[in-house]
């Protein structure tokens, strides 16, 4: 395990409620669970199969681009069942992912909501492609996927950036921007 500075720059994303076709998903760029320098916004379809291509945009060009030192992702599904392959993020950016959820997801469940959707095995193989799931050893665990990076770092920086809660102040953060966005959009006064 490399060591990890606490003002590590970490890019963390969420999408916004599924009330529209077109999600807004949300990055912010902080210094690791302390100082928010940045939001960066972008728009997936519903259910669609554009995530991976929007959010390796989003963060490619980004003024950011060059600091950040990791992307955590909300899930490895964004606006629905929009898989992101976050072997192709890593891929491209060449900067370490690390997928948190809050609880551990239920395969069987995902499999079965896919069966309404095109493109059924493409979505499943890419949500498959997300690797290992590890469990964070917290007194409230949260629960991670990782590419581009040892299991053991990533838990790290997790730990480092949750500073108010279990989840990564990167995510929270994102996750309250992109729900206060979409309540703007939907009553107009964004």
């Amino acid at each position: 395990m490399m060591h990890i500075k606490p003002e590590i720059r970490i890019l963390g994303i969420d999408d916004s409620a599924l009330i529209y076709n077109e999600v807004t998903i949300i990055g912010a760029f902080f210094r690791g669970g302390e100082q928010l320098d940045g939001i960066l916004c972008s728009r997936i379809i519903k259910d669609g199969m554009d995530a991976t291509e929007k959010i390796t945009s989003m963060v490619m060009n980004s003024k950011h681009y060059g600091q950040i030192k990791v992307i955590m992702l909300d899930g490895v599904t964004f606006g629905g069942f929009n898989p992101v392959d976050i072997t192709c993020i890593f891929d491209k950016t060449k900067i370490p992912v690390i997928v948190c959820m809050r609880s551990c997801p239920d395969f069987e469940k995902i499999k079965l909501a896919l069966d309404n959707l095109p493109e059924k095995e493409k979505r499943w193989d890419i949500i498959k492609k997300a690797g290992k799931i590890y469990k964070t050893q917290s007194d409230n665990p949260i629960f991670i996927q990782v590419c581009g990076i040892d299991k053991d770092t990533a838990l790290e920086i997790v730990r480092i950036s949750s500073t108010h809660s279990n989840i990564p102040e990167p995510l929270r953060v994102a996750h309250l921007i992109a729900t206060g966005v979409v309540l703007g959009e939907s009553t107009g006064k964004a």
